[in-house]
C-alpha cells in the first residue's frame, strides 16, 4: 500500500463500498422476488412428500441464485461507471 497515494486509496475504498452496496441491494431484491415467487406458486405444498421436502430448500436456493446472478451485469455497470467518474490524480 506504500505505492498508492491517499487519493487512490480513497477511490479504491469508495469502489469497494459501492460494490458492496450494489451487492446488498441485489441480495435484498433477489430474496424478495424469490420469496414472492414461492408464495405465488405455493411451492411449500410440494413439501408434503419426503422427496418434495428434501428438494424444497435446494429449489429455493437455486431460484435465488439465478435471480442474484442476473444482477451481475447491472452491478458491474454501476460500479464501472462510478469508478470512471472518480478523479484518480
Amino acid at each position: 500500500m506504500a505505492h498508492l497515494t491517499p487519493v487512490e486509496i480513497a477511490n479504491w475504498i469508495a469502489i469497494y463500498l459501492a460494490a458492496g452496496l450494489c451487492c446488498a441491494i441485489a441480495m435484498v431484491m433477489s430474496v424478495s422476488v424469490a420469496v414472492h415467487g414461492v408464495w405465488r406458486e405455493r411451492a411449500w405444498e410440494d413439501a408434503r412428500t419426503v422427496r418434495g421436502a428434501a428438494l424444497f430448500l435446494p429449489k429455493l436456493w437455486w431460484r435465488w441464485q439465478k435471480l442474484y446472478f442476473l444482477s451481475t451485469p447491472v452491478t458491474l455497470g454501476i460500479v464501472g461507471w462510478f469508478a470512471a467518474t472518480l478523479s484518480w490524480s
